[in-house]
């Protein structure tokens, strides 16, 4: 009697042990496919995911062209100043910041070697103004005729550099690149002295209009026809009376108003030579 009990213990304990099995076995069996199916959506996720990321990284890619765009868009106008700088600088500053514009400024090497001048320069680069150089001297025979341009211009670079901090490019050649840089070895030189040379594309004439101020607003208005615009002014005190006019003409006919970049350099000069 106590055999057969015992076999049937047995044969029941196996018998639950293989059911236990079986329910692991079928528990097992019935959730690998969910994972499966996890994993396929998870994939069809990732599907959809990187196109999206592709697309996003192609919307940018004109940002960044915009941002290297180097010529301005829209209408843009710089006033700049030459023969700086003067005991009118700091005139011409204040007119400025009154009417939040910014200028760009070509000053000579002889005025800025002047003490009673120098920090008007350096108030001009710290408003946000530029200043380039209008070469040592502004004589036309030891610029052009005896080859001085190169040196003098970067001899005026170094006062600028040590009253201001700045290294600026861009130079104005007195006169004009016509017919001052008409010699093609010039031009060489300035090109390999990573030098940048701009004129003009409105001349104001105000030099020679000091009985007549505001015909310097009329030649301004009547030169003005294109978007981008670059008025040659001077520091002289018939410009200075008439520049709130000038500012308000272009402010009335849509302008932006432009300062100088050394990183956005774009070449403006009479003998569109793209080096310059």
């Amino acid at each position: 009697m106590k055999t057969k009990t015992s076999r049937k213990i047995i044969m029941k304990s196996w018998i639950i042990i293989g059911m236990v099995l079986t329910t692991i076995l079928m528990f097992y069996m019935r959730e690998k496919p969910e994972a499966s199916s996890v994993k396929i959506i998870a994939t069809e996720q990732s599907k959809q995911i990187a196109p999206k990321e592709q697309s996003e990284v192609i919307k940018e890619e004109p940002k960044i062209e915009n941002k290297l765009s180097i010529k301005p868009v829209g209408k843009v106008v710089y006033l700049t100043f030459d023969d700086g700088p003067s005991q009118l600088t700091g005139r011409f500053l204040d007119v400025l910041k009154e009417h939040d514009v910014k200028a760009t400024f070509f000053m000579q090497g002889v005025n800025l070697q002047n003490t009673n001048l120098q920090d008007n320069v350096k108030r001009a680069t710290s408003e946000g103004h530029y200043v380039g150089a209008h070469s040592m001297t502004h004589n036309s025979k030891r610029l052009y005729t005896d080859g001085k341009f190169v040196q003098e211009m970067n001899e005026t670079i170094a006062i600028i550099h040590d009253l201001t901090g700045e290294n600026p490019k861009l130079v104005r050649a007195p006169y004009g690149s016509v017919p001052g840089l008409d010699n093609e070895q010039l031009r060489n030189q300035i090109v390999e002295a990573n030098i940048k040379v701009w004129d003009w594309t409105i001349d104001s004439l105000d030099w020679k209009l000091k009985n007549n101020p505001y015909q310097i607003v009329e030649n301004v208005k009547n030169g003005t026809s294109r978007d981008i615009e670059v008025v040659l002014m001077h520091e002289v005190s018939q410009t200075l009376q008439v520049l709130p006019n000038i500012i308000s003409f272009y402010k009335e006919r849509g302008y932006k108003f432009g300062v100088y970049n050394d990183f956005l350099h774009f070449p403006l000069n009479f003998h569109n030579d793209k080096r310059l």
